[in-house]
Formats: structure tokens, C-alpha cells, sequence
């Protein structure tokens, strides 16, 4: 019983929270002047930026293979792309739940083996993650003088020096405690860690290391470029370079945080573009566009590719 209501309060808070933070961006902006927004918006606009989007997600499939193949599986590109989408359309569900589905289709339709599918795809988190991680760095760099002003700003050395102390001193703990450890959570922790780091390397190892480094710098260049063409189809609003950029990674975090981001995806991305002195109306309602289209893409396509993988694979 205790486990499944664990389970079930997995899946209600992600999407209480989600129902709170809609309230809260409807608070910002009213159901008629979005509406409004939305029926004015450029749609010529919104669909170059959801081609970016499906060409991320071919990408994604395709690059696949190369962490697959070094282990004898030669999947099908149909059956990838299908298992691709149908963990995002998953995730929008139950967070997190898409990579898992993601590696069931493949066991299912490949019979790939579910702990090396999930493996390969632990090791593609780890690629995304550096990206990410690259996305920030460049993006300190193209807003250095802007993010050096904010922080001095509201910058407390007391007590940052305070939290900065602690998270050292907790990470040092941390460390000797995990290294130390024969059995129990320090032992599963130092496998998972060990894993992880066996993960990323074996990404340079791979044969075809370069077209697959190639595949995920395509795959994160295209999330941005959607993020950015979508920015015109709301008349009048324009944004600098490092708003795109900040708004980008407050609008990926939010995806991370909740169900597909919904509620505070808006309310992330008009926080980020509000540090740029864009007004908040127009911020908020391009969050909300940004969002439903990418949101629509994805039920769509991932519903489809539920329904047809069945039929395309009868024959095996």
C-alpha cells in the first residue's frame, strides 16, 4: 500500500504543482488578451520552429545507434524514432518515466536488453548534460558584464560565503563518506557514480565518437534555433542574443522540474526575458505559445508513434 501511494504522489504533485503555476501565469495575464496573442501570432513563424524541433528529435533516434551498435544491435531508424517520441509524450505523464519506456519499446520491438537500452541512454543524459552545461558557460560569457552587474547586486558575501563554506564542507563529507563505503547506500552510490563516469567516457571510445559528438551538438543547436524562431511570431517583441540564451536554459530547467514544464515553463522563460526589460504581457504569452505548440507536437507525434509501432512491427 505504502508503495503505491508513493507512486501515486509521485505523479499528483509534479501535476498539483503544474495546476498552481498555470493559475499563477494566468494571474500575470488574462484567458482573453493570451487568446488574443495567440490568434494574432505569426504561424509561419512557430512552424519553422517546430521543424527545428522534429529535426532534434530525428537526430536523436539516429544518434542512438552509435552507443548501440559497440554491443551487436542494429536497430531500426523507424523503431528509434518512434521510441524517441514516445518517451517524451511519456514524460508529460509520469516525470522521468519516458527514458524507462524509451528502452521497452527497444526490448520490445528489438530485443534489445532493457538494463543495456537504459544504459546507452544514461549515457546520452550525460552528453545532453554537457551541452547544457557548454550552453551556460557561453552564455556567461556572451552576458558576462550583465550577469556580473546582477549578481553584484544582490550579492550578500556573508552570507554566501556561508552557503559556499557549506556546500564545501558538505561535499567533502559527502565524498569520504561514499569512498569509504563496503555495502549499504554509500556502496550504491559509488556504483551509480562509477557508472556514470563509465558512461560519458565510453562516449569517446565509440567508433564513430565524432558523428555522434556531431549528432548532439545538432540536437541542442536546434532546441535553441527553435526557441529563437518562435521569438518573431509574437508581433513586435524582439530579444537580444543573451535573453534568447537565458531564456533558453530558465525554459529547459522548468522541462526538467515538472511535467514537461507546464505552468512554469511560461513563468520561466517571461522571468528570464523580464530581466531584459521585456514587458511581461508579451514575455508571458510567448512562453505560453512557445510551450502549447511544443506540447501539441509532442501528443500528436508521440500518440501516433504509440499507436503505429504495433503495426509496423507486425511482422516480426
Amino acid at each position: 500500500m505504502s508503495i503505491s501511494v508513493k507512486k501515486i504522489t509521485k505523479i499528483l504533485l509534479p501535476l498539483i504543482l503544474g495546476g498552481f503555476l498555470v493559475w499563477y501565469s494566468l494571474s500575470k495575464i488574462s484567458i482573453e488578451t493570451l487568446v488574443q496573442y495567440f490568434k494574432d501570432a505569426n504561424y509561419g513563424w512557430i512552424a519553422l520552429g517546430l521543424f527545428f524541433g522534429i529535426l532534434s528529435h530525428l537526430s536523436r533516434a539516429y544518434r542512438w545507434k552509435f552507443l548501440l551498435e559497440p554491443m551487436g544491435y542494429k536497430p531500426d531508424f523507424g523503431n528509434s524514432t518512434m521510441a524517441v517520441l514516445v518517451a517524451y509524450l511519456v514524460n508529460y505523464a509520469v516525470p522521468r518515466a519516458g527514458e524507462v519506456s524509451r528502452a521497452a519499446v527497444m526490448t520490445n520491438y528489438e530485443n534489445i536488453p532493457f538494463e543495456k537500452g537504459f544504459g546507452t541512454i544514461v549515457a546520452e543524459r550525460m552528453a545532453d548534460l554537457i551541452m547544457m552545461l557548454s550552453i551556460i558557460v557561453i552564455t556567461l560569457f556572451v552576458q558576462f558584464d550583465f550577469i556580473y552587474e546582477l549578481l553584484t547586486k544582490n550579492f550578500n558575501p556573508i552570507k554566501s560565503g556561508i552557503f559556499l563554506g557549506g556546500l564545501v564542507l558538505v561535499f567533502v563529507v559527502f565524498t569520504r563518506f561514499v569512498k569509504k563505503a563496503q555495502s549499504g547506500i554509500g556502496l550504491k552510490i559509488k556504483n551509480f557514480v562509477v557508472g556514470l563516469i563509465e558512461g560519458i567516457t565510453s562516449i569517446f571510445k565509440m567508433k564513430h565518437k565524432w558523428v555522434f559528438i556531431f549528432h548532439t551538438v545538432f540536437i541542442w543547436l536546434m532546441y535553441v534555433l527553435m526557441f529563437w524562431v518562435t521569438i518573431p511570431a509574437i508581433n513586435g517583441l524582439s530579444v537580444p542574443l543573451g535573453g534568447v540564451l537565458i531564456g533558453f536554459i530558465a525554459g529547459g530547467f522548468s522541462i526538467a522540474a515538472t511535467n514537461g514544464g507546464i505552468g512554469l515553463y511560461p513563468v520561466a522563460v517571461a522571468g528570464a526575458l523580464a530581466l531584459f526589460g521585456i514587458a511581461e504581457e508579451p514575455a508571458t504569452a510567448f512562453g505560453w505559445i512557445m510551450w502549447t505548440t511544443q506540447t501539441a507536437m509532442i501528443i500528436v507525434f508521440g500518440g501516433l508513434a504509440f499507436l503505429f509501432l504495433p503495426i509496423y512491427n507486425k511482422n516480426k
